[in-house]
């Protein structure tokens, strides 16, 4: 095959069967035996073809329209979207379009290269824009294009250099161990180019993924059946929400279901337990014996005002837990970058392209300069003192490494990355750093905006390129060729969000009438103004969110996973502990161990194909409420209710009947 190198004579001996398998192997999603070896789709013996004009060029190409179309619909419509899927089947279709000879290497180079946009403009449109919103209030307060793209690239480029030590960790050594929800889709989605040839798998991924598209799209522009049901849409929920402060509520959408699926019963029910405590313990007892303001206040402000900020704090102490524990894997990773600095860390032999990072020695060196570039775009581009200017790097260098491995452990449990909330964190204990050392006012506004833009997108891009690296490692990609050509893909993706931004920024503007909604950094700008102009944080609540994941973890309670849970809305929780529920009636819906095997594979490529269509039609229906299309479905909303939950048990149905026709292998 042309697009394939012997790397040894033994490899010539090798069957095509044995190098170019059409499908993941059986043992790619569960833990492996003492003796046992994961064996790629792309076999590690042999080159492939992986960057090429032609992926680089696709790869940038969708790096830049992701990158403008998520920012422009993340603050026009206040809808953000994961990249790495669309493009996933974006390059997948153009390389059959183009019939290109077994594409998949250069697939995942498209797909890693292109995913930076997501990660890039989630950093960005969470952070910087708030400095236009409180801009409105203080004018001495500016904006240009250099803050927002050297923030946006110099986070990015700290995100990718402090995780790349931690890959083997997380892809290799846990292999099994984390579910991986996003990785397994996208996988999914790239691996089906391959077993085009039998047909059965691709069939099927693309039949869940209409499915879970139209449903998603329909319900999302339509209307026609509930996307949230909820308690509330019932007189006697109404009455149990103003009394007692007690709802239920679960998002309907078919994504969020494939999701639960993915990321199993055991994740999603700690989750769920984590959103069940806030919503049926922490919010009725607020609502019930806090001040007057807050029990007049609705559950959905209690959480948003006061009880989400426990789980701010709880993932925050999670996340010190969490580096605690990964300590021994921190020392490793600086261990070895000491030796190979030295010189002595390349005795071991020849590592197996399969498993070839950038050289410990070539990281060190970069990260040293990106260091370097970051102190000094602190102290000449943002706060002009160099005591304060250091003060900042420091905070920025510590939080970014350090809750790296947080960012990764989150999107590889969740596929959810709580930036938001260890930003806000981030931004809290940065404000209280800066007033300390005289910074304050508005600039000191704008040194934390910028700084915690840094750390927004550093987070962002380490929960971000775990996904790219474990579906490089799924399919046998080279992780060097992905390290490597992340940083283009990051310097495109950035200078693109600052463009857009400032462009919008004069469009529509952030505040007054027709402007764009930003909802994060509008969360942000309510943050950081009483801290940096006067007023009270809410440590009490930080400090019990702290002490509750301590206890957690105490009694052996994985403290990120509950605090995520107290974190993100129960309706987003709640599909989650339905689609683990039905992964784990499928997986024990036979005594035959082949037969259950066989039939949780066949709904984990199910659950795939509906958070793919469900990503891909997601981005179909927020341009179509960009463009002006508005529709109001001519029901009540207890008819729509009704529907919503009479639909939701038909999707559900599907994912269990049709996971369930999986025959014995």
């Amino acid at each position: 095959m042309s697009n394939k190198i012997p790397h040894n004579a033994a490899a010539d001996n090798l069957s095509a069967a044995d190098v170019d398998p059409a499908n993941l192997p059986e043992n790619a999603f569960r833990e492996l035996a003492a003796d046992e070896e994961y064996r790629p789709v792309m076999h590690p013996a042999h080159e492939y073809r992986e960057v090429t004009p032609y992926s680089v060029t696709m790869g940038l190409l969708l790096a830049i329209i992701f990158s403008a179309a998520a920012a422009y619909l993340g603050l026009r419509v206040g809808q953000v979207f994961e990249a790495a899927i669309p493009i996933a089947i974006i390059a997948v279709g153009f390389s059959s379009a183009l019939k290109k000879e077994n594409p998949l290497g250069q697939n995942v180079i498209i797909q890693s290269i292109g995913a930076c946009s997501g990660v890039i403009v989630a950093g960005a449109i969470f952070t910087l824009p708030a400095l236009y919103i409180l801009q409105a209030t203080y004018p001495e307060i500016t904006v240009n294009f250099i803050e927002i793209f050297l923030s946006s690239l110099l986070g990015g480029v700290l995100g990718i250099l402090f995780f790349i030590p931690f890959r083997k960790y997380f892809v290799k050594d846990m292999h099994g161990k984390y579910p991986f929800p996003e990785a397994t889709a996208t996988t999914q989605v790239l691996v089906s180019a391959q077993s085009a040839s039998t047909g059965s798998q691709a069939k099927t991924l693309v039949i869940a993924s209409l499915i879970g598209g139209i449903y998603d799209y329909v319900v999302a522009t339509f209307g026609w059946w509930a996307e949230t049901v909820t308690t509330t849409a019932a007189s006697w929920g109404q009455t149990l929400a103003d009394k007692a402060k007690v709802v239920l509520s679960c998002n309907t959408g078919a994504a969020l279901l494939g999701l639960g699926y993915i990321v199993g019963l055991k994740y999603a029910f700690i989750i769920f337990a984590g959103s069940i405590f806030v919503w049926w313990v922490v919010i009725p007892v607020m609502g019930t014996y806090g001040s007057e303001a807050i029990v007049a206040m609705s559950p959905d402000a209690i959480f948003s005002n006061y009880a989400r900020l426990i789980g701010i704090g709880g993932i925050a102490m999670a996340g010190i837990i969490g580096i605690i524990k990964s300590w021994p894997i921190i020392t490793q990773a600086v261990g070895l970058a000491g030796r190979e600095m030295r010189g002595s860390g390349s005795s071991s032999g020849r590592t197996i392209r399969w498993q070839t990072d950038i050289s410990m020695k070539h990281i060190v060196v970069f990260t040293t300069i990106a260091l370097i570039a970051v102190l000094a775009f602190f102290w000449f581009g943002v706060i002009h003192t160099f005591w304060q200017a250091l003060v900042a790097w420091i905070v920025v260098t510590l939080i970014s490494f350090l809750f790296t491995t947080v960012a990764a452990n989150a999107i590889a449990i969740v596929g959810s990355n709580p930036v938001s909330g260890m930003t806000l964190m981030t931004l809290i204990v940065a404000s209280a750093i800066f007033v300390a050392v005289g910074l304050s006012g508005t600039s000191g506004i704008v040194a934390s905006m910028v700084i915690g833009g840094v750390v927004c997108t550093a987070l962002s891009m380490a929960g971000g390129f775990v996904t790219d690296l474990k579906i490089g490692y799924w399919l046998g990609s080279t992780p060097r060729k992905q390290e490597s050509w992340k940083f283009l893909g990051t310097l495109v993706s950035a200078a693109t969000v600052g463009g857009v931004i400032l462009l919008l920024n004069k469009v529509y503007g952030f505040t007054g009438d027709n402007a764009l909604i930003a909802p994060q950094a509008n969360a942000m700008a309510k943050v950081i103004e009483p801290l940096m102009m006067g007023g009270e944080t809410p440590w009490t609540l930080y400090m019990v969110g702290a002490i509750l994941a301590l206890i957690l973890n105490w009694l052996g309670v994985p403290a990120l996973a509950f605090c995520l849970g107290m974190f993100i809305p129960l309706s987003l929780n709640t599909p989650l502990l339905v689609g683990g529920a039905i992964a784990w009636f499928v997986a024990n819906s036979s005594k035959i161990k082949e037969i259950a095997d066989a039939r949780r594979d066949r709904g984990t490529l199910i659950a795939s194909g509906m958070i793919a269509g469900g990503a891909l039609f997601g981005v179909f229906a927020a341009l179509t409420k960009f463009v002006g299309f508005e529709y109001t479905a001519p029901m009540s909303e207890g008819t729509v209710q009704t529907l919503g939950v009479a639909i939701y048990v038909l999707l559900i149905a599907y994912l269990w009947w049709d996971s369930c026709r999986a025959k014995k292998l």
